[in-house]
């Protein structure tokens, strides 16, 4: 039997929905954009203003070029995370300011961000590893208490009355997520959402921001900002111009080229409409993973408590003590028996591009012993019943090979 990791769930009625829009005669940025902005706000985002966009990485960095991040700014983030979030930070001129996480778990710990914080910070980007969310609660607390160190955003066009810290999340992996009522989308000042193929929900390449009214500025001129920064700077995108004696524009700022297409929204969209029971899936799959291993494997995302809820957009076994090239070794194996696992993440400072922080691997005890001890195992929507017993199977024998 062959299982792969993460295979896209694509339907009939996606393409479909792809189909009809190609014959509608508008394909990129239209109708099917604005539409899948107001379904993913209500009730995925507890109302909060969404954009789509073509990544979670251009999110992200939208939202630090409206804040006027730049040079001699510090940015905080995980140790634990993609490459992405990292880059945006240097994108824009930044320092990248990175701390470990929470002891036994793989979300940033605030008291890491705490101690973290100086003058210098504008921005702390939590990520929710694995669609597990952040404690954004504690997190808020913090920006609260060091309020004192803040010094404002002096380069954003929008936010001239900034009175802290802002919070940005990477909720890539954490569609569908909730702290209590509280969805993921709503839960810091502005969240990044990815839509790439192995996500929950997927566009093919796609991402989406949402946000609401923030230091006296609406959401209405956040939206406007987050727009004219996907399409060059420029005032009008093509469905307003196509309007009849509307041809005329005016490019305000240099911006990027990072909108989203109709044909991806229409795929979203299409998604979209059974994304409860893509949720609900995953978690049986999951709660199978959790319930059949035994008891020495841990899988992650684990409970804080009955009002933390997973998108389980990854399903993170541990093996506690094993060494890093007896974790390889395992995956390896496991690859031989037709089962594809991974690893997610390799902590930032393992890659290449990022050495020239300066940090070692003894400032990040936490997440380390987290990437050693890590095997991300198959979890999609297709995934049936018998291959879910083949992989248990797999991961028992193995298991006992290895103990």
């Amino acid at each position: 039997m062959n299982i792969p990791f993460s295979p896209p769930d694509i339907t009939e009625d996606d393409i479909t929905a792809v189909a009809n829009t190609l014959r509608s005669g508008w394909i990129t940025t239209g109708p099917e954009c604005k539409m899948f902005e107001k379904e993913l706000s209500l009730p995925w985002m507890s109302g909060y203003r969404v954009a789509v966009l073509n990544s979670a990485t251009a999110a992200m960095e939208i939202v630090l070029r409206i804040l006027g991040i730049g040079f001699g700014d510090e940015v905080i983030t995980s140790v634990y995370t993609y490459a992405a979030t990292v880059n945006v930070i240097r994108h824009v001129g930044a320092t990248p300011v990175l701390v470990d996480v929470i002891e036994g778990g793989y979300n940033l710990s605030h008291l890491a961000v705490e101690r973290a914080i100086t003058s210098r910070t504008k921005v702390i980007i939590p990520v929710d590893i694995g669609g597990y969310p952040c404690d954004y609660a504690a997190l808020y607390d913090v920006v609260e208490s060091k309020k004192d160190l803040f010094t404002g955003l002096p380069r954003s066009r929008l936010f001239h009355h900034a009175d802290r810290v802002v919070i940005l999340a990477d909720a890539a992996h954490s569609l569908g997520a909730r702290i209590g009522e509280a969805m993921s989308g709503s839960l810091a000042d502005f969240s990044a959402f990815s839509f790439h193929a192995v996500k929950n929900l997927t566009t093919a390449e796609g991402g989406a921001l949402s946000f609401t009214h923030l230091f006296g500025v609406s959401t209405e001129d956040i939206y406007r900002e987050v727009m004219l920064w996907s399409l060059h700077g420029q005032d009008k995108d093509a469905l307003t111009k196509a309007a009849k004696g509307s041809w005329e524009y005016d490019v305000l700022f240099s911006g990027y080229k990072c909108n989203m297409t109709d044909i991806a929204a229409a795929l979203g969209r299409s998604q979209l409409r059974r994304y409860h029971q893509t949720l609900e899936q995953r978690r049986k799959i999951y709660a199978n993973y959790r319930l059949a291993l035994p008891s020495p494997l841990l899988i992650a995302p684990w409970d804080v408590d009955d009002t933390y809820h997973s998108s389980f957009h990854l399903a993170i076994m541990q093996i506690p003590g094993i060494s890093e090239e007896g974790r390889n070794q395992f995956i390896r194996t496991m690859a031989m028996s037709g089962v594809a696992c991974n690893v997610h993440f390799k902590p930032i400072i393992l890659l290449q591009a990022f050495v020239d922080l300066g940090y070692q691997q003894l400032d990040f005890p936490q997440a380390f012993n987290r990437y050693k001890e890590s095997i991300s195992l198959p979890i999609y929507t297709q995934m049936q019943k018998q291959e879910q017993e083949y992989v248990i199977d797999k991961l028992c024998e193995n298991y006992k090979n290895y103990s």
